[in-house]
């Protein structure tokens, strides 16, 4: 949500810190917050003036008309406050509906002053700009400010002036106070502004001779400003509404939430009630709401929230298991139920969000068993009848009674099924696989050429095209009835490839001559072309790093689809509203501050562009034109047969229940002509009566379908439309968020727009508004398809439609991976691996989570032989395996590998190039002699060959024994690495027959010259093999094979490249230049006859 209240404290806290004003704000910072846990003494030290000065107290938990229910203690002293809260600290208190305990209060100085000097201001937005309500008398009894006091209305990118609101506003208010309380009403503008409040209320504000004094005050702010004013506001609590606890489990999805791209939203609203629900969709999530409260379950609903936004598994995991922890705490005498809703979704896979959905059911089976919990699941969009099925499966591996209907079912029906108020059906009906729609049954791969012309498409001729009209010097230019069309062109700023394929698929099922979409802006690569499928084909689009560019390469674009991030959809959009080509803009992003909208809304009006969102997922007109995900995938277009146009428009917030509208509509009549979505915010672009009345000036439009929410006005422009005539066709229209009014606290739904500030902006008041006004309305969602399918009736009766005979659509190939993911072929993977696996959650080495190799604290010894040998190897062995990395890691400039690397390092060569340079000197002669010394001797002692034996075979032969030999060291002079990996070695390990083989060989080689020891690439090669063969993680074929493929070099690889990098490291450090090697330190050999 954007608006979100926040407490007195922290409101008058920004004022104090942020205002600008020539009036003298008094009391700054001079207040203090009392608990249950507050040591007063403490307290008194940290505000001395708590003990001089006379004292107001009063809760700062976000409750109304404090004064008038007695919770305000006036003119007391520290001891008076104390007692004062001793009657109501921690107690239960009711206002209005809603009960809560009194637990957070704000003591701040008592300011003596007469009833004259308080005044009342609110500052408050609209989607034309904000309110100033100013009233000369302000107080508890200030009565019914809207219709009293004095106001002026600032329009968006205005500013407000001293004169303004000195000759507006202060009419009533005496003439030495004129001055201070423009500058500070000025001044307060100002900070609501910067600030991002969307309310701001102060009464009284209290004007004397010292200044001005800030008594009550009450705020909300725009929480999608976070990232631009988070410098300003630091870290801001946003309370609870009064009646409501705030849970531990609402602030951890509130963490997840704030961590993800997809939206989680939880309220707790009574812990112990036995309907839980766990439903995708802000919509959606208010319509099972709604219609759990309408069939008398209000009382033992327990939550709500929802999951959208293509939640991650993992994600949808985390969700799923708070919601049945929290729901298995507490047993219910008649059990309990799960309602797993969801409306058709446009682009979550449906069947992967259940995969966590499901582990979560699993986790928790004894608990769900024991409480007698029942689960009802109701889905689509894509992928979702795998979704059903796994559900289903989970239900009858565990027990569970799991009860799953796709979208042959009602979506709210199965609210009933758990209440006991309709049957259960034992087998529903399922709808076709994605597959039956995507695969051409024929034996041709080509469409018919019959069927590339859809019987409901519209005329060729473009006669309702109607752009947008110039209009006359300084008014607003008009904006175009009809939207999109067969030729539409679109610009799509974002690189969402998938969202770009399923609008080339639509338009090759709707016989569109060409792509929609003519190019695409992605400012973070170059210019390039992206490839895209054309039906069976393969075509290229480009891809522009600036709007620019695409805008004067492409003028037969007239639409932009933004999926700009929040951060940036503000000024993509004014940009593109700068190139007049452009009539429609799409704003796909959730989460843009009302400020910025309200800013985009404005220009939009002048230049006579039409937006579509934020917050949205778009809009569809069969057989025309989509915009991005709409509609879903390819499966949910054919099956609402949205290739082409029947005679029913819709307009809604929701995306997903734009998409159930479809459903609806599809089942019910004979199709949509148009519908839009025009999001979820509380400023959506483009409101409902804008598109309403496009449809009512639209031929091919026969009825109109709204669906409406609660929050704002804008469904009263409807019924006025109605009344006055202006809207003639019939009008089909329900406004969802019905149970806001049955509950004792406020809550604010998933869409920021979805709460209602006054009484009218209900949606029961709605709803029997359109009603009187003579809009068809059912009596609950439920009831929606059917007065649909009513009306449609009729229209057909009195022959206004006359349903065409359907032509089937052209079939579209099905993406690889799509057929894949829904089980449909198989392929020979071009990688086989079994060390790693990053595509989850978390990382896993060899099936072991990183999150265990930390706690199980296996160091860098124990990550190796996971990746290598995919083994948990003793303690041991690990340390032995980071010794030997030790011992490896270097030895010194001289030797072949450093040298390579020194050489390469002041060349100037980079860090990758240097440290190959030194690994590729590494063979036989070099670092390589681990491999060959494992083998020789392992084959030796295999064949029972005496060492001497050994020894003559290799010198009869003409061989090298690998292993033995140092260049430096000698048996007078031993290499203490090796010593030490002896002494490790002869301590730990279980056995050392190779090593005792080695060190007899060594005794005869020493004895014949001193410097033929067994060096430490024979050490660690003969030392490992003994380890693999007796550490009881391998059998003897597996320890042989890991020797034969090389494992043991790579000992000496990964430590000596420590080295490496240190002697790249240490040569840039020093700055040495480029080196050559001194002509005395080469022998020249030339032939005599070239010789000088």
């Amino acid at each position: 949500m954007s608006a979100k209240a926040i407490s007195e404290q922290t409101g008058k806290e920004f004022l104090y810190k942020h205002i600008c004003t020539t009036a003298a704000v008094q009391n700054r910072f001079r207040y203090a917050t009392a608990t249950a846990e507050t040591d007063w003494a403490r307290l008194s030290q940290e505000h001395p003036w708590l003990l001089t000065e006379r004292l107001v107290v009063k809760p700062d938990q976000l409750i109304k008309r404090r004064g008038k229910l007695g919770l305000v203690g006036i003119n007391l002293d520290l001891q008076g406050v104390q007692e004062w809260l001793k009657t109501r600290l921690m107690k239960e208190t009711t206002v209005g509906k809603a009960k809560g305990v009194l637990k957070n209060f704000l003591i701040e100085p008592f300011v003596p002053h007469p009833q004259e000097e308080e005044f009342y201001v609110c500052i408050y937005a609209t989607r034309e700009g904000d309110n100033v309500l100013f009233h000369h008398e302000g107080g508890v009894e200030v009565g019914d400010v809207d219709a009293k006091a004095e106001r002026l209305m600032v329009a968006v990118d205005e500013k407000l002036s001293e004169a303004q609101v000195t000759e507006q506003l202060l009419t009533h208010v005496p003439d030495e106070k004129k001055k201070v309380l423009a500058s500070f009403i000025v001044g307060l503008f100002n900070l609501y502004e910067d600030l991002y409040f969307t309310y701001l209320e102060i009464n009284p504000i209290v004007v004397t001779k010292d200044g001005v004094y800030i008594l009550d005050m009450a705020a909300k702010i725009d929480a999608t400003a976070e990232y631009i004013c988070k410098a300003k506001w630091g870290e801001v609590e946003f309370p609870p509404p009064f009646g409501r606890e705030a849970y531990p489990e609402e602030a951890y999805i509130a963490d997840l939430d704030a961590k993800s791209g997809a939206s989680l939203k939880l309220t707790l609203l009574n812990p112990r009630g036995r309907i839980w629900t766990m439903v995708a969709g802000g919509g959606a999530s208010v319509v099972y709401s709604d219609t759990i409260c309408d069939l008398g379950g209000v009382d033992e609903l327990a939550n709500y929230g929802e999951y959208s936004g293509a939640p991650s598994e993992q994600q949808t995991y985390d969700y799923a298991k708070t919601i049945l922890s929290l729901m298995t705490r507490e047993k219910h005498s008649q059990g309990k139920v799960l309602i797993i809703g969801g409306s058709i979704a446009n682009f979550t896979n449906v069947a992967a969000t259940f995969k966590g959905i499901v582990r979560a059911i699993k986790d928790y089976q004894g608990p769900l068993k024991e409480h007698e919990v029942t689960i009802f699941v109701r889905r689509g969009g894509p992928n979702y009848q795998e979704g059903l099925r796994v559900m289903g499966e989970v239900g009858k591996t565990t027990g569970i009674p799991i009860h799953v209907f796709g979208t042959e079912t009602h979506m709210t029906a199965i609210v009933g099924m758990a209440l006991g108020h309709r049957p259960i059906p034992n087998q529903p009906p399922m709808d076709a696989h994605t597959a039956n729609f995507l695969l051409n049954a024929s034996n041709s791969a080509m469409t018919p050429a019959a069927t590339r012309t859809a019987s409901f498409s519209e005329p060729r001729t473009s006669n309702d095209v109607t752009p947008a009209k110039k209009s006359k010097a300084g008014l607003p230019a008009a904006k175009a009835t009809t939207l999109f069309r067969k030729e539409t062109k679109a610009i799509v700023w974002g690189m969402q490839t998938r969202a770009v394929q399923g609008m080339l698929d639509f338009d090759y099922v709707c016989s569109r001559d060409e792509p929609s979409v003519a190019a695409m802006v992605y400012p973070f690569t170059g210019d390039h072309k992206q490839k895209f499928y054309w039906g069976h084909k393969e075509v290229l689009l480009p891809v522009f790093k600036n709007m620019d560019d695409a805008m004067k390469k492409h003028p037969e674009v007239d639409v932009l689809i933004s999926f700009a991030s929040l951060r940036s959809a503000f000024d993509s959009t004014m940009e593109a509203m700068q190139y007049p080509q452009i009539h429609t803009i799409a704003i796909i992003a959730e989460g843009i501050p009302e400020a910025q909208t309200r800013k985009i809304i404005k220009m939009a009006d002048e230049k006579g562009v039409t937006i579509i969102g934020p917050a949205t997922v778009g809009g569809i007109k069969p057989g025309c034109f989509k915009i991005g995900n709409t509609g879903g995938m390819l499966d949910n277009i054919l099956a609402s047969k949205l290739y082409r146009p029947g005679s029913i428009a819709y307009v809604s917030r929701s995306g997903g229940m734009s998409n159930e509208l479809n459903n609806i509509i599809s089942r019910t009549t004979d199709g949509v002509y148009e519908g839009v979505a025009i999001g979820g915010d509380r400023y959506p672009g483009s409101t409902f009566m804008d598109h309403v009345l496009r449809y009512q000036d639209t031929p091919g439009v026969k009825m109109i379908i709204v669906l409406g929410e609660i929050g704002g006005t804008e469904e009263y422009k409807i019924c006025q439309g109605i009344t006055e005539g202006r809207i003639t066709k019939p009008v089909v229209c329900w406004c969802i968020g019905t149970c806001a009014t049955m509950f004792t606290s406020e809550v604010q739904f998933g869409h920021a727009g979805a709460c209602a500030n006054q009484d009218s902006e209900t949606a029961v008041a709605k709803n029997q508004a359109l009603r009187d006004a003579g809009a068809y309305v059912p009596k609950s969602f439920d009831e929606l398809g059917d007065v649909v399918k009513t009306v449609y009736d009729e229209l057909v009766a009195n022959g206004t439609i006359i349903p065409a005979q359907e032509v089937p659509p052209p079939t579209v190939p099905m993406d690889y991976s799509w057929a894949r993911e829904l089980g449909l072929i198989r392929k020979p993977a071009s990688f086989m691996t079994s060390i790693c696996d990053e595509r989850g959650q978390e990382l896993i080495y060899a099936g072991m989570p990183i999150t265990e190799v930390f706690k199980e604290e296996m160091g860098l010894g124990g990550v190796l032989g996971l990746l290598w040998f995919q083994r948990r190897l003793p303690r041991y062995a690990c340390q032995f395996i980071e010794m030997c990395l030790m011992v490896t890691a270097d030895h010194g400039p001289a030797v072949s590998g450093a040298h390579n690397t020194i050489v390469c390092a002041r060349a100037g060569k980079d860090l990758i190039s240097c440290l190959t340079s030194g690994l590729l000197t590494i063979g036989d002669r070099f670092g390589g002699a681990l491999d060959a010394a494992a083998k020789q001797f392992s084959k030796a002692f295999d064949s029972g060959m005496l060492p001497m034996e050994f020894v003559n075979k290799m010198k009869k032969d003409g061989k090298l024994i690998m292993g033995i030999g140092h260049r430096v060291k000698s048996i007078n002079n031993p290499d203490m690495r090796v010593q030490i990996l002896k002494d490790y070695v002869k301590q730990n390990f279980p056995s050392t027959q190779l090593l005792d083989y080695a060190l007899d060989v060594e005794k005869i080689t020493t004895s014949k010259k001193p410097n033929l020891i067994l060096n430490v690439d024979g050490f660690i090669g003969v030392a490992f093999v003994d380890l693999l063969r007796t550490c009881g993680g391998f059998t003897r074929d597996e320890a042989d094979e890991f020797v034969e493929i090389g494992a043991l070099n790579g000992i000496f690889v990964l430590g000596r490249s420590m080295g490496f990098i240190g002697h790249y490291l240490d040569q840039k450090r020093l700055k040495q230049g480029l080196y050559r090697h001194p002509w005395d330190d080469i022998s020249y050999v030339l032939p005599e006859h070239m010789s000088m």
